[in-house]
């Protein structure tokens, strides 16, 4: 059972090798890939339901115990990012197929297969260097899938994020090499031993190293003044790549939590919870900046980024308090944001495809096929982004409301997310009534496509849909499970002696 934690990890990756070496048979590509995303999903749900006890499983690759070794960490919090991540990546891929957006290119499915590798290692690895090397997998993977289809728009975006993407990396090299000099490890649970006996005159250097470090992950999780380069990317792309893509900003998110909790948490002296001085003006500020652009924004895959930072901005309030309770409602939020954001994608591709002389921009123009389901979908996005009842979004912003109440910054955290709120459901509102409600008293029609195809391309959304419901209707389990992860991350010593053994990390 211990050598499955490995198979997130692998099994994509040969997958990935199977289909790049048959690409001449797309069909075999496409059913090798559903059928391996499946084989993640049940190997995810198992790995989920080990974790659930609470226990923390280690993986030494090749044998080599840490902190000499590889090791792979499994825990509540890994557990639900990978569930997360194949359950995301099962519903896009379907949609892609049933799309044929995966026939656009030659390499879709070994590129997604690779982001999968990426991103299941970057949940699982237990040293900051190896996250930095899954970090590159994904992000090679990225690029490709966002240049799929090609385009000189998708061109220009995709150059603008590689080169971010590249001074991000470069950093985060300094930034790993200046708390290896410091601490002499990059396995984390030995750097957190370190770290937190580590002498005045070292401090300040562990300090430059670990913000470097930290403002890396801001950018990948699109935080202000780093989130430029997300809305032109994502809206630039393949609004069914955009919503796989919704889950890569969690990935910052992640190792925020991650690192902060296990290396620089309450027993790292003058560095505990190092990020938090400037992360809780920053989340407000992403917040804030993510839905005042849905307001303003010009198209649906435009208002679908921008809606997306707003919604990550929503998470990092939660997660900069860095107190259990704060970080529990950010973890019952986390999936519900990830699924959101997809939703509000693939929507944004349903009516482009119906509208092709219109694309998905929000203007007043004929009415398209199946206008019912369409915008009964796009509402349920917009609830949902918006987080408002009935769906999960409105239970996530009430448990960080609750939970921030006893913080001095409480009053600008209420304002700012019962003020963004209101500024979504105007922009969300504004953009529907102009697509589906001026658009229906046109007379000229589109020809519908087979109500077979319709169905098939509507059930993505509809899954998505589902899983949000199935968060509220599961709202206790849901959220006793998410206190669970919140008091194992803030009780890091549990993890520290699962991957070094008693004695050493004592």
């Amino acid at each position: 059972m211990n050598h499955l934690i490995v198979a997130p990890v692998v099994l994509p990756a040969i997958i990935a090798a199977l289909t790049l070496l048959l690409r001449w048979r797309r069909w075999f590509g496409a059913a090798i890939s559903l059928v391996g995303c499946a084989a993640l999903l049940l190997i995810a749900s198992a790995l989920f339901a080990r974790a659930c006890s609470g226990a923390i499983s280690v993986y030494a690759l090749g044998q080599w115990p840490a902190p000499f070794g590889i090791v792979l960490v499994l825990d509540r919090l890994s557990a639900l990012m990978l569930l997360l991540t194949s359950i995301l990546a099962i519903i896009v891929l379907c949609h892609a197929v049933v799309t044929r957006l995966d026939r656009k290119g030659w390499h879709f499915h070994p590129l997604f297969q690779f982001l999968l590798v990426g991103l299941n290692g970057a949940f699982l690895t237990g040293d900051l260097f190896n996250l930095f090397v899954f970090f590159e997998v994904l992000l090679i993977a990225s690029y490709g899938l966002m240049l799929h289809g090609q385009g000189a728009r998708r061109l220009k975006a995709g150059v603008q994020y590689v080169v971010i993407n590249l001074v991000g990396s470069t950093l985060f090299l300094i930034g790993i090499g200046v708390l290896y000099g410091v601490t002499g490890t990059l396995n984390m649970a030995h750097m957190a031993g370190r770290i937190a006996g580590l002498p005045a005159g070292d401090q300040g250097l562990a300090g430059a190293g670990g913000l470097l470090v930290a403002t890396v992950f801001a950018l990948k999780a699109a935080l202000l003044p780093l989130h430029l380069w997300l809305p032109r990317t994502y809206a630039d792309t393949s609004p069914a790549v955009a919503a796989l893509f919704a889950i890569m900003t969690k990935v910052g998110a992640y190792a925020l939590i991650r690192v902060t909790t296990l290396v620089f948490g309450a027993d790292a002296g003058g560095l505990a919870w190092l990020p938090a001085r400037w992360m809780l003006p920053a989340s407000l500020a992403t917040l804030s900046a993510g839905f005042v652009g849905l307001l303003s924004a010009r198209g649906l895959r435009e208002q679908a980024a921008f809606g997306l930072i707003g919604s990550t901005g929503t998470l990092l309030v939660a997660v900069s308090l860095f107190e259990p309770r704060a970080m529990a409602a950010a973890l019952y939020y986390l999936p519900h944001t990830t699924l959101a954001g997809a939703l509000l994608f693939l929507v944004a591709d349903l009516v482009a495809r119906r509208r092709p002389d219109y694309g998905d921009a929000i203007t007043i123009g004929p009415r398209f096929a199946n206008i019912e389901g369409i915008s009964a979908l796009y509402m349920l996005a917009a609830i949902a982004l918006a987080g408002m009842p009935p769906l999960s979004g409105f239970i996530g912003k009430l448990l960080i409301l609750e939970a921030a109440t006893a913080h001095p910054a409480a009053g600008w955290i209420w304002a700012t997310i019962l003020g963004t709120t209101l500024i979504a459901i105007v922009g969300l509102a504004r953009a529907g009534s102009t697509l589906f409600w001026k658009s229906s008293t046109c007379a000229e029609a589109v020809r519908p496509t087979p109500a077979g195809v319709e169905i098939k391309e509507l059930l993505p959304s509809i899954a998505l849909v589902i899983l949000m419901a199935t968060l509220v209707v599961g709202a206790g389990p849901v959220t006793a499970f998410c206190d669970g992860v919140s008091a194992q991350l803030f009780a890091p010593r549990t993890y520290i002696e699962a991957v070094l053994g008693t004695s050493v990390a004592r």
